[in-house]
């Protein structure tokens, strides 16, 4: 097949290049060209800004687009149109943050987010789920069912630039007493970003329709870092700090813990239901596969600090508070 990605050159767009290589497709890419220039000397590269000028699509045809960077409707209004008629098929990588706040355990049919004005373009944590449910409808505008959605949760794997899966691993892998949020038994949910890649790929291949959430069934807190724990050899102690006291202590949910939702309006992101993916062919890998890669990416680049996450002298401090109250 001939496909396009629209994007590319970072994370999920860098595995879904590699995994359509692999399966023996011809992939062109269009975009900026600003990130992952280096990668797959057997690409096309199409150079143009989806915000902007998008000629250098107009005299082309594919069998297939794969959208990986769409935010925003009007961008991808302009994209699907233009290529509903020079591909037969669109598939668009959305988010689970579409669901509207304080929807229980969603599946593809709960409702989503909106915008009071549909005309805001600035991305934000408020319109970001709002906004790719538009992207959505646009989508299905231009291409009927000649298209797919998948719909990730938080995405885990080697080369991811927001750290948050990441940040356990490597955290365990320093060793002594790491902070960890709640309790063993509780829940929450990611995909690997290559069997998100296969799974885009697959549902590409069969031209297979629909909207799809792309989660792997609820994992527990405990096993993950047990898992990290036995990747890493490292001697390390989990101190269980219940909910309660790290709002008591200003820990923020998801930023200073990444991946942590506590129970109350958003706990539903740790249900989402992936049956429908699943009986798709989404494939997923073991837990202790995604976290062992993921360290030994982290490993090779060196990272020091990270973008998401308590400082190691908060954690402390938090992890000092937490002894004095319990010995």
């Amino acid at each position: 097949m001939d496909i396009l990605v629209l994007g590319g050159g970072q994370f999920v767009g860098r595995h879904i290049v590699e995994a359509a290589l692999a399966n023996g497709h011809r992939v062109a890419t269009f975009n900026r060209g600003r990130t992952g220039s280096q990668l797959f000397p057997e690409v096309e590269r199409i150079l143009g800004d989806r915000t902007g000028d998008l000629s250098a699509l107009e005299n082309r045809r594919f069998d297939a687009v794969i959208d990986v960077s769409g935010y925003v409707p009007r961008f991808v209004r302009n994209s699907a149109q233009l290529l509903r008629d020079r591909s037969d098929f669109y598939l668009f990588i959305s988010t689970i943050s579409v669901y509207a706040p304080g929807t229980d355990a969603p599946d593809e049919d709960s409702p989503v987010g909106t915008l009071e004005d549909e005309t805001v373009e600035e991305v934000t944590g408020a319109t970001y789920g709002p906004l790719k449910a538009l992207c959505e409808q646009e989508v299905r505008a231009a291409f009927g069912e000649r298209c797919a959605v998948v719909r990730p949760g938080l995405v885990a794997g080697p080369f991811d630039p927001t750290d948050r899966f990441t940040y356990w691993p490597h955290r365990v892998d320093l060793g002594g007493e790491v902070l960890a949020p709640g309790r063993p038994g509780g829940r929450f949910q990611y995909v690997d970003v290559r069997d998100l890649a296969a799974f885009a790929l697959h549902l590409v291949e069969k031209q297979h329709d629909g909207t799809f959430n792309a989660v792997r069934p609820p994992e527990l807190w405990g096993d993950l870092l047990e898992a990290a724990r036995l990747a890493s050899g490292a001697e390390a102690r989990f101190i269980w700090a219940d909910e309660a006291f790290l709002a008591e202590q200003g820990v923020r949910p998801w930023v200073d813990l990444p991946m942590w939702i506590p129970e109350g309006p958003d706990a539903g992101l740790t249900r989402v239901s992936s049956a429908r993916a699943l009986a798709a062919g989404m494939p997923v890998r073991p837990l202790g596969e995604t976290v062992l890669d993921t360290l030994n990416w982290d490993r090779s680049r060196g990272a020091e600090e990270f973008r998401w996450a308590l400082s190691p002298e908060r954690e402390r401090e938090v992890l000092d508070a937490w002894t004095a109250r319990h010995g």
